[in-house]
């Protein structure tokens, strides 16, 4: 059981067992993007430095908290897709997808439907001979994602092509 969830007081159990405090999702994928050479989520836009509000008890709620909350869901949704491009799982992977589906963001696999350069992103093509398949997906390279109506990421797909002659 985390420290954090505990009733009885830290020092009474193991005064070297104290919790180091939550970091704010906005700090994490900061922290992510720095480690991996990019530029910071929050550039371009203030820096967030406050964590989000734990007090369960609270029961207001302005417009800064409101902001501070969506703020912490994007991060939270970078982060979560972060993880799920590095998931070696399929198990880890099935797990994330259907914990960001649970909020409104769904994977994007459009295996089978018509190439649309506006939503989908070309990887490559492949040739067919049918010209029935000629401008569908053939497969997805790249799961893209869609928060509610909001593309995230564009699904990088393979489209059948007319077979050269």
């Amino acid at each position: 059981m985390g420290a954090w969830l505990r009733k009885k007081a830290v020092e009474e159990e193991n005064p070297d067992d104290v919790p180091t405090n939550q970091i704010s999702a906005v700090s994490i994928a900061a922290i992510i993007a720095e480690a991996d050479g990019e530029t910071s989520p929050s550039e371009g836009t203030e820096a967030v430095e406050a964590t989000s509000n734990t007090d369960v008890e609270s029961t207001t709620t302005g417009p800064a908290d409101l902001e501070q909350a969506l703020a912490d869901r994007q991060a939270l949704i970078q982060l979560c897709l972060y993880a799920l491009d590095r998931a070696r799982s399929g198990g880890v992977v099935e797990r994330l997808e259907h914990g960001l589906a649970g909020i409104g963001v769904r994977a994007l696999r459009p295996d089978g439907e018509r190439f649309d350069p506006a939503v989908h992103e070309a990887g490559g093509a492949v040739a067919t001979e049918d010209p029935a398949l000629e401008g569908l997906v053939a497969e997805t390279e790249v799961v893209g994602f869609a928060d509610h109506d909001r593309v995230l990421r564009a699904p990088i797909v393979i489209v059948y092509a007319k077979k050269a002659q």
